[in-house]
Protein backbone atom coordinates (compact mmCIF):
# COMPACT_ATOMS: atom_id res chain seq x y z
CA UNK A 1 0.00 0.00 0.00
CA UNK A 2 2.92 2.49 0.65
CA UNK A 3 4.79 1.65 -2.02
CA UNK A 4 1.25 2.77 -4.54
CA UNK A 5 1.47 6.09 -2.50
CA UNK A 6 4.88 6.47 -2.77
CA UNK A 7 3.75 5.39 -6.55
CA UNK A 8 0.90 8.26 -6.86
CA UNK A 9 2.86 10.79 -4.85
CA UNK A 10 5.46 10.94 -6.97
CA UNK A 11 3.38 10.98 -10.51
CA UNK A 12 1.23 13.69 -8.97
CA UNK A 13 4.76 15.61 -8.33
CA UNK A 14 6.13 15.12 -12.16
CA UNK A 15 2.53 16.15 -13.47
CA UNK A 16 2.18 19.45 -11.79
CA UNK A 17 6.50 19.93 -11.84
CA UNK A 18 7.71 23.96 -12.49
CA UNK A 19 9.40 23.40 -15.37
CA UNK A 20 7.12 20.73 -17.12
CA UNK A 21 4.88 23.61 -16.51
CA UNK A 22 6.56 26.31 -17.15
CA UNK A 23 8.11 24.92 -20.58
CA UNK A 24 4.18 24.10 -21.54
CA UNK A 25 2.87 27.34 -21.09
CA UNK A 26 5.97 28.63 -23.72
CA UNK A 27 5.00 26.53 -26.11
CA UNK A 28 1.62 27.51 -26.18
CA UNK A 29 2.68 30.90 -26.12
CA UNK A 30 5.05 30.01 -29.25
CA UNK A 31 2.11 28.69 -30.76
CA UNK A 32 -0.22 31.59 -30.50
CA UNK A 33 2.95 33.78 -31.55
CA UNK A 34 3.58 31.72 -34.74
CA UNK A 35 -0.26 31.83 -35.79
CA UNK A 36 -0.45 35.54 -34.75
CA UNK A 37 2.78 35.84 -37.24
CA UNK A 38 0.76 33.99 -40.04
CA UNK A 39 -2.22 36.44 -39.59
CA UNK A 40 -0.37 39.43 -39.97
CA UNK A 41 1.30 37.64 -43.25
CA UNK A 42 -2.21 37.21 -44.89
CA UNK A 43 -3.43 41.09 -43.53
CA UNK A 44 -0.50 42.64 -45.01
CA UNK A 45 -0.51 40.62 -48.87
CA UNK A 46 -4.50 41.57 -48.48
CA UNK A 47 -3.81 44.89 -48.00
CA UNK A 48 -0.57 44.96 -50.52
CA UNK A 49 -3.55 43.32 -53.31
CA UNK A 50 -5.54 46.67 -52.21
CA UNK A 51 -2.85 49.28 -52.56
CA UNK A 52 -2.30 47.83 -56.26
CA UNK A 53 -6.35 47.83 -56.91
CA UNK A 54 -5.97 50.94 -55.90
CA UNK A 55 -3.56 52.34 -58.02
CA UNK A 56 -5.70 51.24 -61.74
CA UNK A 57 -7.92 53.51 -60.37
CA UNK A 58 -7.95 57.46 -60.25
CA UNK A 59 -5.24 58.13 -57.18
CA UNK A 60 -6.52 58.91 -53.64
CA UNK A 61 -3.59 60.19 -51.98
CA UNK A 62 -4.36 59.83 -48.72
CA UNK A 63 -5.91 56.48 -48.96
CA UNK A 64 -2.45 55.09 -50.65
CA UNK A 65 -0.07 56.84 -48.61
CA UNK A 66 -2.65 55.13 -45.41
CA UNK A 67 -2.47 51.78 -46.59
CA UNK A 68 1.68 51.77 -47.55
CA UNK A 69 1.88 53.24 -43.50
CA UNK A 70 0.07 50.64 -42.11
CA UNK A 71 1.27 47.96 -44.24
CA UNK A 72 4.93 49.16 -42.66
CA UNK A 73 3.30 48.54 -38.88
CA UNK A 74 2.70 45.36 -39.92
CA UNK A 75 6.21 44.97 -41.05
CA UNK A 76 7.47 45.99 -37.92
CA UNK A 77 4.84 44.15 -35.71
CA UNK A 78 5.94 41.61 -37.65
CA UNK A 79 9.52 41.32 -37.02
CA UNK A 80 8.80 42.17 -33.27
CA UNK A 81 7.41 38.60 -33.21
CA UNK A 82 9.65 36.87 -34.92
CA UNK A 83 12.13 38.94 -32.14
CA UNK A 84 10.05 37.62 -29.99
CA UNK A 85 10.44 34.05 -31.13
CA UNK A 86 14.03 33.95 -31.28
CA UNK A 87 14.93 35.67 -28.08
CA UNK A 88 11.76 35.44 -25.84
CA UNK A 89 11.49 38.66 -24.86
CA UNK A 90 10.23 41.88 -26.62
CA UNK A 91 12.37 44.36 -27.87
CA UNK A 92 11.77 47.87 -26.85
CA UNK A 93 13.32 50.01 -29.52
CA UNK A 94 10.71 47.95 -32.04
CA UNK A 95 8.12 48.77 -29.86
CA UNK A 96 8.95 52.27 -29.98
CA UNK A 97 9.12 52.34 -33.66
CA UNK A 98 5.96 50.97 -34.26
CA UNK A 99 4.47 53.72 -31.82
CA UNK A 100 5.86 56.59 -33.86
CA UNK A 101 4.71 54.93 -37.13
CA UNK A 102 1.45 54.19 -35.97
CA UNK A 103 0.93 58.25 -34.50
CA UNK A 104 2.41 59.49 -37.28
CA UNK A 105 0.39 57.46 -39.44
CA UNK A 106 -2.28 58.83 -37.48
CA UNK A 107 -1.61 62.55 -37.81
CA UNK A 108 -1.11 61.91 -41.60
CA UNK A 109 -4.91 60.67 -42.20
CA UNK A 110 -6.45 63.16 -40.22
CA UNK A 111 -4.33 65.90 -41.90
CA UNK A 112 -2.52 68.44 -39.66
CA UNK A 113 -4.57 71.25 -40.04
CA UNK A 114 -7.66 69.54 -38.92
CA UNK A 115 -6.39 68.62 -35.77
CA UNK A 116 -6.86 71.22 -32.74
CA UNK A 117 -4.11 72.68 -31.17
CA UNK A 118 -4.34 70.82 -27.76
CA UNK A 119 -4.20 67.47 -29.57
CA UNK A 120 -1.18 68.72 -31.74
CA UNK A 121 1.00 69.20 -28.73
CA UNK A 122 0.28 65.91 -26.82
CA UNK A 123 1.18 64.21 -29.61
CA UNK A 124 4.61 65.79 -30.16
CA UNK A 125 4.42 65.76 -26.25
CA UNK A 126 4.12 61.87 -26.58
CA UNK A 127 6.51 61.39 -30.03
CA UNK A 128 9.30 63.63 -27.86
CA UNK A 129 8.80 60.66 -24.98
CA UNK A 130 9.31 58.13 -27.64
CA UNK A 131 12.63 59.74 -28.60
CA UNK A 132 13.71 60.13 -25.60
CA UNK A 133 13.05 56.28 -24.77
CA UNK A 134 14.72 55.00 -27.94
CA UNK A 135 17.97 57.58 -26.87
CA UNK A 136 18.27 55.95 -23.55
CA UNK A 137 17.67 53.02 -24.92
CA UNK A 138 20.23 53.33 -27.14
CA UNK A 139 22.80 54.97 -24.80
CA UNK A 140 22.11 52.21 -21.65
CA UNK A 141 23.08 49.69 -24.68
CA UNK A 142 26.59 51.34 -25.40
CA UNK A 143 27.25 51.39 -21.61
CA UNK A 144 26.15 47.72 -21.10
CA UNK A 145 28.41 46.94 -24.44
CA UNK A 146 31.37 48.98 -22.61
CA UNK A 147 31.14 47.40 -19.65
CA UNK A 148 31.30 43.78 -21.04
CA UNK A 149 33.87 45.14 -22.91
CA UNK A 150 35.54 45.75 -19.71
CA UNK A 151 34.48 42.63 -18.12
CA UNK A 152 36.37 40.30 -20.94
CA UNK A 153 39.55 42.66 -21.30
CA UNK A 154 39.84 41.83 -17.35
CA UNK A 155 39.39 38.39 -17.85
CA UNK A 156 41.93 38.52 -20.98
CA UNK A 157 44.39 39.79 -18.38
CA UNK A 158 43.65 37.41 -16.14
CA UNK A 159 44.35 34.68 -18.32
CA UNK A 160 47.43 35.86 -19.26
CA UNK A 161 49.15 36.58 -16.22
CA UNK A 162 48.06 33.24 -15.37
CA UNK A 163 49.64 31.97 -18.20
CA UNK A 164 53.00 33.56 -17.94
CA UNK A 165 53.73 32.75 -14.34
CA UNK A 166 53.04 29.42 -15.43
CA UNK A 167 55.52 29.27 -18.22
CA UNK A 168 58.39 31.27 -16.85
CA UNK A 169 59.68 29.64 -13.07
CA UNK A 170 60.66 32.54 -9.84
Amino acid sequence: MLKILEKNTRYFHNWFDKERIVYSLELVQNLIVILLCISLFCIMLIRLTDIFLALLQPLKFQSITSDILFILILVELFRLLIIYLQEQRISVGVAVEISIVSVLREVILREVLEIPWQQILAVCAFLLVLAVLLLTRAWMAKIFNTIALENNQNIADKLTENSLEKRIPI
